[in-house]
């Protein structure tokens, strides 16, 4: 699990650096794209609250191997959540005015902490979430409650 935690971690700080960059500089030439992109991430998270709902019945035992830190790593340039992340910390982080290298720098120092510390419960409690989806009830309150957050979250970008 642990070269499954830092390719993410890894991956993740290298996607939100090279999206900073690009968007950071279009943000400083265009400022309302960054409201319209926070308006954007906002939909798309409603859009996964939504999927989340009934997402826990298709979960299904399987033989897989745990993929390699390179594997995960080079994974985020092709997962549509992780370029939303990446997106939704642009464009809710990236100050209108100031250095933009510096507030790259601190977002990505700030990644670098919050990443493992968010993928660590993640994957330590994913065989006990597993074993209590297979109570319906316990199921529907776990897909409920994190397409609640999802909705929660997607309120504060867009008021921001």
């Amino acid at each position: 699990t642990i070269p499954h935690i830092s390719g993410i971690t890894v991956g993740h700080i290298l996607q939100l650096i090279l999206v900073c960059l690009g968007l950071g500089k279009i943000f400083q030439i265009f400022p309302e794209i960054q409201n319209i992109l926070k308006i954007i991430c906002a939909i798309y998270l409603l859009y996964l609250g939504f999927r989340i709902i009934g997402s826990f019945s298709k979960i299904k035992e399987d033989d897989s191997r745990p993929l390699k830190f390179y594997e995960v790593g080079s994974e985020m340039c092709i997962r549509d959540r992780a370029w939303t992340i990446s997106s939704m910390a642009a464009s809710g982080f990236l100050p209108k005015d100031g250095d933009l290298f510096f507030s790259i720098f601190i977002i990505g120092i700030v990644a670098l902490i919050i990443c493992p510390l968010s993928i660590s419960p993640w994957a330590a409690f994913g065989s006990a979430i597993r074993n209590m989806v297979k109570n319906n009830k316990i199921k529907a309150l776990i897909e409920y409650f994190l397409a609640i957050l999802l909705l929660i979250t997607a309120i504060i970008i867009v008021l921001q």
